[in-house]
């Protein structure tokens, strides 16, 4: 059995002062259910919260509940955000995702969830939400629009699908990153997420495809350098060949014989061993 619900993850768009997603911000539920186990059986049990790209312009379904089932495999409860997308801004997305965590770590004891072994993964534009909110989870008007308190908000681990990192228009993918901005010109430093990396960061996994000519590798390489420098633990994997939004990289996600890559496709593996042998 699982507990699959939507919940309503929106917060107040017009405090803020940005418009609202064009459909509801929803938290997709992939509960395992513990309930007629044994007491002394349990064992608490993984998180990810899986954030989908699309350039904030929409959310991919094949980067969304394909990616919860595996990690409901390995035996972790998953949650999908569905976040704001343009004409929506930021920080509607990023606050949507704080509030999202708090979520997790709320239900966690009557529900199995290990507090200390919260992860979020992200995808492209679903990548740069994510190491946003590694970056930016303390900034005040996060913590006042997703109404959390400072460390609420702040998952164990960040797991990086050829992550949207950089505003630099030499390496961005620009339609992700003006979609952010969302025409706020005071915004745009923030969206080059590697220039606030600090030793607060959460510690990451991260993957990319040398090959991917819409989001450059550069990107995750940067981010990579800037955890380095601040001395953030991370695992790093780039793969020679593959287009981007490979997703599970198998005909299970591909849209196309392109996007089955067998090389890449045990990210999702080395994934798991990296939250199983996780250390704070």
């Amino acid at each position: 059995m699982m507990i699959n619900k939507k919940i309503d993850i929106s917060v107040d768009y017009a405090a803020m002062g940005v418009q609202p997603s064009p459909r509801q911000t929803t938290l997709t539920t992939y509960i395992l259910d513990d309930r007629n186990i044994q007491i002394s059986m349990k064992k608490k049990r993984p998180v990810v919260i899986v954030c989908p790209g699309g350039a904030y312009a929409f959310t991919s379904e094949r980067e969304a509940e394909p990616i919860a089932l595996k990690y409901n495999a390995a035996g972790f409860h998953a949650f999908v955000l569905d976040y704001s997308v343009a004409p929506s801004s930021y920080p509607a997305a990023l606050c949507e995702l704080s509030k999202a965590v708090k979520y997790v770590k709320d239900i966690a004891e009557e529900n199995n969830i290990d507090r200390d072994r919260i992860f979020v993964v992200g995808f492209s534009a679903g990548g740069h939400l994510v190491a946003s909110l590694g970056v930016h989870h303390s900034r005040p008007e996060v913590l006042k629009f997703a109404d959390v308190t400072e460390g609420e908000n702040i998952p164990a681990g960040l797991i990086l699908g050829y992550p949207v990192i950089t505003g630099d228009e030499t390496k961005a993918h620009m339609g992700s990153i003006d979609n952010f901005v969302g025409g706020k010109e005071e915004v745009r430093p923030l969206s080059y997420l590697e220039n606030y990396v600090t030793d607060k960061t959460p510690q990451c996994f991260i993957w990319h495809t040398f090959s991917d000519n819409a989001v450059p590798v550069a990107n995750s390489l940067r981010f990579a350098d800037a955890l380095e420098a601040s001395g953030v633990k991370f695992e790093l994997h780039i793969y020679p060949n593959g287009e981007h939004g490979l997703s599970l990289a198998d005909e299970t996600t591909a849209t196309n014989e392109e996007g089955c890559v067998s090389a890449a496709q045990n990210w999702i593996d080395m994934s798991i061993r990296w939250i199983n042998e996780f250390e704070q």
